[in-house]
């Protein structure tokens, strides 16, 4: 069945975790919680945020030091990433989500629902691998992209990157959505909010965090369980690639592998990710 189109949203600044996060809501109904990547905002979700919220009360941060949230000194490995949207969801009232996440948001998605369990009623993540965890070694075998190490230097890429932000997103966003492309208006909101050192900063600064966050993933994934219904979602580059780490991890597992789609799915190709999240999230509903 069709997902009904919505009200616009409302965009709300909510305090978490010692930060102020630019949250963009919209619907009402059992809540579901949309974590972004690099190099995205909240707007990543547009084409999709709408007809969710037909049903749904979504809710879509800026992750902590992105789009329009506080530039945070520190904090961008995924255990207090995962701190701040559990306590981005206890501000605004919501016992449990379906949480979904992609790229960067993968991670403390995966986190929150390994530490929190009764708070993700169900988890939806694509397009990134879980640090250290086995399963993927394939789609690294000849060695991490090659932005990882780039970003991961203190202070190089912003250096460099400076006065030249909008070539160098338009690269990501075109390799990501080879097929459908990025509206402008959506395209121009991500070099704005990815313009300037302190934004970069903020940026590279996840990736600054990835051996902190592939730590706390190793050692949540040795102690306990997805025990939610899970669904992984892979494109291109990564593949089946997270399915796989997560098959040991997780009770109850789907994948999927979305064939001719670029990495930032939600953008190149809405339409075949409402058709997996639509049957998958519905067992929300009131029957």
């Amino acid at each position: 069945m069709p997902l009904p189109d919505a009200p616009a949203h409302e965009l709300r600044r909510i305090a978490t975790n010692g930060v102020q996060l630019n949250v963009a809501i919209a619907g009402d109904g059992p809540a579901v919680l949309l974590l972004h990547g690099f190099p995205h905002t909240w707007q990543l979700w547009s084409g999709i945020m709408g007809r969710l919220a037909g049903r749904y009360r979504v809710i879509a941060p800026d992750l902590r030091g992105f789009g329009d949230s506080a530039r945070a000194v520190d904090g961008y490995d995924a255990g207090t990433l995962a701190a701040d949207v559990e306590g981005l969801l206890d501000a605004l009232g919501e016992a449990s989500a379906a949480v979904v996440g992609i790229d960067a948001g993968t991670a403390p998605a995966v986190l929150l629902a390994l530490r929190r369990p009764g708070l993700v009623r169900r988890l939806v993540v694509m397009e990134a691998l879980l640090g250290r965890l086995p399963g993927a070694e394939h789609v690294v075998a000849g060695g991490v992209p090659w932005w990882f190490g780039f970003h991961a230097v203190p202070g190089l890429a912003e250096t460099v990157l400076a006065g030249n932000e909008a070539a160098y997103i338009d690269w990501f966003l075109d390799s990501g959505t080879p097929g459908r492309g990025v509206p402008d208006g959506i395209r121009a909101a991500f070099i704005h909010a990815y313009t300037g050192s302190e934004a970069l900063r903020c940026a590279f600064s996840y990736y600054r965090a990835l051996p902190t966050s592939a730590q706390q993933l190793q050692d949540a994934a040795a102690t306990a369980r997805l025990t939610m219904p899970t669904m992984a979602v892979g494109s291109h580059p990564v593949g089946p690639g997270l399915e796989r780490q997560l098959r040991p991890l997780a009770d109850d597992l789907v994948g999927h592998h979305l064939q001719d789609c670029g990495h930032i799915i939600p953008l190149d190709r809405p339409d075949a990710l409402l058709a997996l999240l639509a049957p998958f999230l519905a067992a929300d509903l009131p029957k």
